[in-house]
């Protein structure tokens, strides 16, 4: 029984959802429009402020798709109305990131700038040299580009040094004379 799949999704005032032949789904809100075709084996239903998903079977493909579909619409629909963030961290000495026009250039120890150019629909804002925030409506490309932004310095364990997601806690290992 897929417990997200069962979840209700309530739809704010002002947005919109559009649902059209063969699931291709429309969402249009204060920050925006996403549209995506979602499975066609699982049911959408619309009903006033209410949009809930039906699946046709208890086989294992209907379950495993059921909770993913629901999770893809609800992030649209959020997506449109609030929108999604995602913070960065560069710890480091001489670490910094700073925005030229609308590219984002890091210094993070090599022999040259990192340069990342964001998307359309995505803003990058570096509010201290040390820190990144990526804002956009689509969950899944604000997370991709906090995600190569943070392979370009994954943080080591030894000293703790890179790019890090804010929160995240990494555990440091003792070097090799500590026993």
């Amino acid at each position: 029984m897929s417990r997200i799949g069962k979840k209700p999704i309530e739809v704010p005032a002002d947005v919109t959802v559009t649902i059209e032949e063969g699931n291709f789904v429309t969402v249009k809100g204060p920050k925006g429009e996403l549209s995506n075709q979602l499975s066609t084996e699982i049911k959408i239903e619309q009903e006033g402020n209410e949009i809930t998903l039906v699946r046709p079977s208890e086989s294992k493909e209907h379950r495993s798709i059921h909770g993913t579909t629901r999770s893809l619409l609800d992030n649209m629909v959020t997506g449109v109305s609030k929108g999604f963030e995602r913070s960065l961290q560069l710890v480091g000495v001489g670490y910094r990131a700073q925005l030229q026009g609308k590219k984002l250039v890091l210094n993070v120890g090599y022999s040259h700038p990192v340069e990342f150019t964001p998307e359309e629909g995505i803003e990058i804002e570096v509010p201290e040299n040390t820190k990144i925030t990526i804002r956009g409506i689509d969950k899944e490309r604000v997370g991709a580009l906090a995600s190569n932004i943070r392979q370009v310095r994954p943080p080591e364990p030894y000293k703790g040094k890179g790019v890090r997601y804010q929160g995240e806690r990494v555990r440091s290992k003792e070097g090799k004379t500590g026993k």
